[in-house]
């Protein structure tokens, strides 16, 4: 009993650390001037921007990144220990670097473009391209570690019983992983949303959320950035509270 009251007692510490900065932020807002930036063309379309942007890129991980997670999850070779810390630099690097090394290669002056004549920096494809870069780790390693505690011996009988190997993924291993695949799409889109010094190295405009709180910031002060950033923060704390909401009645 003496360890759940210790236990409790940090973690209301840990809540108040994350809630009371944001509490105090949402509290100094005008509502007067809250409502007048939710209806702003500008703020709502950096606010859809971004986040239909990072569902692009969560969607594109779905498709490449869950089929890389079962293999690490099911193979063993050399070099697999490189595979996943490669994985992992997205997390690690600053993002303004990561923004760099993307632009070496999907910039206006990068052998892509020289190849093929199509430059898509400062588009929503370079947005999304950015999100997913920085994210996609989330995915992955969610997926991987789910693969990893469902015994191999399902998939067998799966295949015993005449099903093939595809078969065998998409309906014994993928549904027993499902929770945690659906947990790590939804912290990847998250952490695409929030996402700033790769976007903004890669694709200034068309400002994303993140990137027009902080042009607000810097040219006008606190005044005109605080509203924005309250509107993402109430629009995002909706959307993800409906996705858990779901999440759990899977």
């Amino acid at each position: 009993m003496k360890v759940k009251v210790l236990f409790s007692a940090l973690g209301t510490l840990l809540i108040l650390f994350i809630v009371v900065p944001i509490f105090r932020m949402v509290i100094a807002v005008d509502p007067v001037d809250l409502a007048k930036t939710a209806v702003e063309k500008e703020v709502l379309g950096s606010v859809l921007l971004t986040l239909r942007a990072s569902l692009w890129a969560t969607l594109a991980a779905f498709c490449l990144g869950i089929p890389l997670a079962f293999v690490l999850a099911r193979s063993h070779f050399f070099g697999k220990k490189i595979i996943e810390g490669l994985i992992d630099i997205p997390v690690i690097i600053p993002h303004t670097a990561a923004g760099i090394a993307l632009l070496m290669v999907w910039g206006r002056h990068s052998l892509f473009t020289r190849w093929t004549g199509i430059s898509v920096v400062g588009t929503e494809i370079a947005i999304s391209l950015a999100m997913f870069f920085v994210s996609v780790p989330f995915l992955i390693n969610s997926a991987k570690e789910a693969f990893k505690l469902i015994d191999e011996r399902f998939e067998k009988t799966a295949i015993s019983l005449g099903a093939s190997p595809w078969k065998a993924f998409t309906s014994v291993s993928l549904p027993m992983a499902k929770k945690a695949v659906i947990s790590g799409g939804i912290m990847m889109w998250a952490r695409g949303i929030s996402e700033f010094g790769a976007v903004v190295v890669l694709a200034y405009h068309p400002m994303t959320a993140p990137v027009l709180i902080f042009e607000r910031f810097q040219n006008f002060g606190l005044k005109y950035a605080v509203p924005v950033t309250v509107l993402l923060i109430i629009i995002s704390l909706v959307v993800f509270t409906l996705l858990r909401i779901l999440e759990d009645r899977q």
